[in-house]
């Protein structure tokens, strides 16, 4: 709930009140103090996150006085993302669903979030059982073979995931569940 609170706080803020942002900023620093998460865990997922914020601000840059658009765009993502990791880092993400259907979060939602939650770590297992079997398999150690190894693993990985989603779909069809 704070975490929502404090993005909705940046969000609504105007363009220019670098004080505010300030303020906010320190907030959340005192927040994730109080947490007792290293602050190295936090800069590395918030540095992980940043270059989509950064992507979206560099557009502003196209417009008519886009610098102080910019600035602003980064300052609020930037904020808003560090109190999103903070969230992460913070608390299990079945009681973030349990927020969520809370503040009525359509349950479709909900529930998609909570089987990609769920299967995601299923999906890095078995990229690491197919990366492990390439790295058997494969005596050379020329870019050109790991690039096109690599290639082959994410598609079949692919394939995988896309039939494996189908039979956790039927399984889920067949125990009564429905959209």
């Amino acid at each position: 709930m704070l975490a929502v609170a404090f993005v909705l706080a940046v969000v609504a803020l105007p363009r220019g009140t670098w004080p505010a942002h300030t303020f906010l900023g320190l907030a959340l620093l005192v927040g994730a103090l109080a947490s007792r998460v290293p602050l190295s865990l936090l800069g590395k997922r918030l540095l992980a996150v940043e270059p989509f914020a950064l992507g979206v601000a560099l557009l502003a840059l196209l417009q008519p006085g886009g610098l102080h658009v910019f600035l602003a765009i980064l300052a609020k993502s930037t904020l808003s993302l560090g109190a999103v990791v903070l969230l992460g880092a913070t608390t299990p993400f079945f009681q973030v669903l349990r927020a969520l259907s809370r503040f009525r979060v359509p349950s479709l939602l909900v529930t998609t979030l909570a089987l990609l939650y769920r299967y995601l770590f299923v999906l890095v297992e078995e990229m690491g059982r197919m990366q492990r079997a390439r790295r058997s398999r494969t005596f050379s150690r020329s870019r050109w073979v790991t690039w096109r190894a690599s290639a082959a693993v994410i598609g079949h990985l692919f394939l995988r995931t896309t039939t494996r989603a189908e039979r956790i779909y039927a399984a889920m069809c067949a125990r009564g569940w429905r959209t």
